[in-house]
């Protein structure tokens, strides 16, 4: 059912019929009775679909279900107007050929989630804000045909035995499925769009997700063979940064890409794309993304991009990294830079790396060299937060030094207000850096004005508080 917003204007993905726009009491009426037309057309034209026709072509299916449409409404002597006859027979097709109720969010470029919380509740992602939609499902049963759409052609599938699973479709987009008795509500879909048009670091620059001073400098660690991990939460666009980045691998290395379900898109002719394999019906055939990075360092590689490190395959990415493969490049799910090399070696305890703490800590500390985190602010806009190198270990803990980072400053009309800034620190591989031939201005790494003024101020503040002791000399700069 679909329902007026409170603000007055229909979605215009989701718009009711004309005769659907009626006082509250005669509403449910008029949706039972358009469901029922809907039943009806519908049944008739599946069972009257002439098995000749080629299903995997989609026009000369529309064509005949077209036919069979205009047919059935004249048989059945079903009063309706235009609008709401091209509305029902777009509902129709997106359920023979398409994801029912969700296909016209699929088609729609400027959605980049879909959420099926059960047949009642569907929700999107628009510019990184989630809003309610009005579309529903009529029951969980067609949630049920729609899952069957969607793993059916990959060879899966979803029941009681197997309530779960993850799977890509055609164009790439990401799904994970649950359904009863794990989900209690009802069936539930989850849809990380693919991204049509890929971000590249101008792009990124444009829509103020990172300064053209950040990008030069990642540009140079990523030239310089420097070992990365793109950091953040869900959804904060850890991909899309991942991607541009590889944008600035040399055409003339080897690069072998792994991940769980294929993004990335590099441009670069050597390339040799590797993806993860699920387990398939009778549970047999998984090759996990650990095993993959175990036969990439078979492949004479030059670098290594891992989509994201969840598991064991941490641990063979560090020996990789250790061991001469240098200029790797990965993601993870983490809160902060710290939190990120934190979780790194929890992955590793957990996959059995035999070795103390200690000791696993140093070989992340010599791993990576530069974490760079991303984060969606409260507005929706993802934001390059925090660019963090790596020094090294100071007894068991692994000291960290922010290079960049960016200053929210407060909130007003809808927006996150804040500025880009360095901090003032010169990273300890420029000299690394160097060596490649590759020059940096000595003022990159020079703070901000506004944030030495407020730097200044705030040691001000505290300087006019009785027994509190300022060390001034961390501000001289």
């Amino acid at each position: 059912m679909m329902r007026r917003r409170s603000n007055g204007n229909v979605d215009p993905t989701s718009a009711r019929p004309s005769t659907m726009q009626a006082p509250a009491p005669a509403r449910s009426q008029q949706v039972r009775a358009y469901n029922e037309i809907r039943e009806r057309v519908q049944r008739r034209l599946l069972a009257e679909l002439s098995p000749v026709v080629d299903t995997n072509d989609a026009q000369s299916v529309r064509r005949a279900l077209e036919q069979i449409f205009v047919e059935t409404l004249q048989d059945e002597r079903l009063p309706m107007s235009r609008s709401d006859r091209n509305l029902l027979f777009e509902q129709i097709v997106a359920d023979v050929l398409g994801y029912g109720p969700i296909e016209p969010f699929l088609r729609d470029d400027t959605v980049t989630e879909i959420l099926v919380n059960g047949p009642d509740r569907i929700y999107i992602e628009r510019s990184g804000i989630l809003e309610e939609t009005d579309v529903q499902f009529r029951d969980s049963d067609e949630v049920m045909h729609v899952i069957d759409r969607i793993v059916t052609p990959l060879g899966r599938r979803v029941d009681e035995s197997s309530p779960m699973v993850d799977a890509r479709l055609p164009d790439g987009s990401r799904v994970n499925i649950i359904i009863p008795p794990l989900a209690i509500d009802g069936p539930s879909i989850s849809i990380r769009k693919f991204a049509r048009a890929i971000f590249d670091v101008e792009d990124l620059i444009k829509v103020d997700t990172l300064t053209r001073t950040q990008a030069d400098f990642l540009r140079a660690c990523v030239e310089a063979r420097l070992n990365i991990v793109v950091s953040g939460g869900t959804s904060t666009g850890k991909t899309t940064l991942l991607n541009a980045l590889s944008g600035f691998l040399p055409e003339n290395e080897r690069i072998i890409t792994i991940e769980d379900s294929a993004e990335l898109q590099l441009h670069q002719r050597h390339v040799v794309r590797l993806e993860a394999r699920p387990p398939n019906i009778e549970g047999k055939g998984q090759v996990p993304i650990r095993q993959l990075v175990i036969n990439a360092l078979r492949m004479r590689p030059d670098r290594i991009v891992v989509g994201e490190v969840r598991g064991g395959e941490v641990v063979d990415m560090l020996q990789a990294m250790n061991t001469g493969h240098d200029g790797s490049l990965t993601t993870a799910h983490s809160n902060s830079p710290r939190d990120t090399l934190a979780r790194i070696a929890t992955m590793a305890l957990m996959a059995g790396m035999e070795m103390p703490l200690a000791a696993i800590r140093e070989q992340i500390a010599s791993a990576f060299d530069l974490i760079v985190h991303v984060d969606r602010l409260a507005d929706g806009a993802r934001k390059v937060v925090y660019i963090s190198e790596v020094q090294g270990m100071e007894g068991p803990t692994i000291v960290m030094q922010d290079i960049f980072q960016y200053v929210q400053t407060g909130y007003s009309g809808g927006h996150v207000q804040g500025y880009f800034t360095a901090l003032g620190v010169r990273p300890t591989f420029m000299d690394k850096i160097e060596t490649h031939g590759i020059k940096l201005p000595p003022t990159m790494f020079n703070p901000e004005r506004e944030y030495l003024r407020r730097a200044r101020c705030t040691v001000r503040s505290l300087a006019r508080v009785p027994g509190h002791l300022v060390e001034k000399s961390r501000w001289s700069a």
